[in-house]
């Protein structure tokens, strides 16, 4: 079975999401269904087939969270040592053509979010700047193309999702 790492915050937003959805939505959509099912002719009953609908959105929410859970290996970066670009270290790079600089946090891939910049350690920046140190160049090669990035620092901090 393939392992999915995480770290203990995506791990707990997942569980979060995943109770959530047991204990609150999934009931009331239930609740939903048997009083439109009551409403009379089901072959014509908008709300009945809504329901009935969103049950299945439901369920199989659930159950795709219950299967990255059961492959889930939650990695405490705070362990790992973060001289060098590993599993929860945040790097902040400079493009050297442009003077751009970016921040991104290193994940699992069920937490990434490219947009507040968290990066799955399988992605293809993720994987060229693993093992790299401050001051190290990187020639990453991209979907937009090869870009040059400097690695101005390499830290640890708590992952916020």
């Amino acid at each position: 079975m393939e392992k999915e790492p995480m770290t203990r915050a995506g791990y707990e937003k997942i569980t979060g999401n995943l109770d959530f959805l047991k204990s609150k939505e999934r009931p009331e959509t239930v609740i939903a269904l048997d009083e439109a099912r009551q409403l009379g002719d089901l072959k014509e009953n908008a709300e009945y087939h809504a329901a009935k609908d969103k049950l299945k959105l439901i369920d199989s929410q659930i159950a795709e969270l219950n299967n990255i859970i059961s492959k889930a290996v939650i990695i405490d970066p705070s362990t790992l040592p973060h001289d060098k670009v590993s599993f929860g270290s945040t790097v902040n790079l400079v493009d050297v053509d442009t003077d751009e600089e970016f921040t991104y946090t290193i994940v699992g891939g069920i937490e990434s979010n490219a947009e507040n910049g968290m990066i799955s350690f399988n992605s293809p920046l993720a994987k060229q700047l693993m093992g790299k140190e401050e001051g190290d160049e990187v020639q990453a090669t991209l979907p937009g193309g090869v870009r040059t990035f400097e690695i101005l620092e390499v830290y640890y901090k708590e992952i916020e999702l």
